[in-house]
């Protein structure tokens, strides 16, 4: 008796996709996408526009890999060269993906001008965003249903997913939700990576993460960070070598602090944020330069992703 063929081998049920996470400043994104990634690839800060390039965290579910883009967040009205560039850089995020996320701040009294502006672009290009209702621990049912139906009735909402970032509530039903939607293809990074920044920019992020966190209200907006030297040791260690770049010199004292004690405490903690990213020990060497022009830099725009032109 002959035997019967063996069945076919299963197709390659693998998918794979970008989403861009969208919003208006300070909505949450860069919390979510650390939450959807299961780590840390965009940092946080109370402030606003902590975001300055596009960032990419690469999470798996099931057969699904999906590659999510924090954007910077977008403002209705830009002044300087380098919100103009951010927008650009959000906008282009959200050309290139498969999905769009767009996060609003469900705690603020009202619909913002800087998302109304973000939906009213979304309806002109005929893209449909997943609404991302976030900060649901701080407002009541009724309001966060009136929130979402005004949304929904722009036209520019496919689904709504209410969540809390921070606290996680809602995240794996909209996880999941971006999955299925992904279309079919291989994966397009190994499975254990977590974002495709350079080290030498996640460094520096970091970093700028620490001055959002530890100086006053708008002198952070005034500073940069630039990795310049990234020194690999036969233990397995590095050495990371960074200037901070801040825009007059009556700035430069308010970071190094009295003694040098802010400084300090913005190296001990960027340390020990990169260790925990990289896994690695660190030897951290900050110090900080007047420079005027930054915010003009090519070089800058370039190692940031932004256009300068844009």
């Amino acid at each position: 008796m002959t035997p019967a063929p063996a069945p076919p081998a299963a197709a390659d049920k693998r998918r794979c996709g970008f989403v861009a996470v969208l919003g208006a400043p300070n909505a949450g994104k860069s919390t979510l996408v650390n939450r959807l990634v299961g780590a840390k690839v965009s940092i946080v800060s109370p402030k606003v526009q902590t975001t300055r390039t596009r960032v990419t965290g690469i999470a798996i579910r099931g057969d699904s890999q999906v590659v999510f883009v924090d954007t910077p967040g977008i403002v209705a009205a830009p002044r300087r060269r380098l919100e103009r560039a951010m927008i650009d850089a959000a906008w282009r995020g959200a050309g290139d993906a498969d999905a769009v996320v767009l996060v609003v701040d469900a705690a603020r009294p009202r619909i913002d001008a800087d998302t109304r502006r973000i939906v009213d672009q979304l309806g002109r290009g005929g893209r449909k965003a997943v609404l991302a209702l976030n900060k649901i621990d701080l407002v009541r049912k009724d309001t966060l249903l009136a929130k979402a139906d005004q949304l929904y009735k722009t036209g520019a909402v496919s689904d709504v997913f209410m969540i809390s970032a921070t606290g996680g509530e809602g995240v794996d039903d909209l996880m999941a939700h971006l999955a299925a939607r992904m279309p079919e293809g291989p994966w397009l990074y190994p499975e254990d990576q977590l974002s495709d920044m350079p080290q030498r920019l996640l460094a520096a992020e970091l970093t700028r993460e620490q001055l959002f966190l530890r100086l006053h209200e708008e002198l952070p907006y005034s500073v940069a960070v630039e990795t310049e030297e990234w020194e690999e040791f036969k233990d397995g260690s590095v050495r990371v070598a960074q200037v901070i770049y801040v825009e007059r010199l009556s700035q430069r004292p308010i970071v190094l602090g009295k003694g040098g004690a802010t400084i300090k405490a913005i190296g001990e903690s960027a340390r020990k944020e990169l260790e925990a990213v990289i896994g690695r020990k660190v030897h951290l060497v900050l110090r900080v330069k007047q420079r005027g022009d930054w915010a003009e830099s090519r070089e800058l725009y370039k190692d940031w992703g932004l256009e300068w032109e844009a």
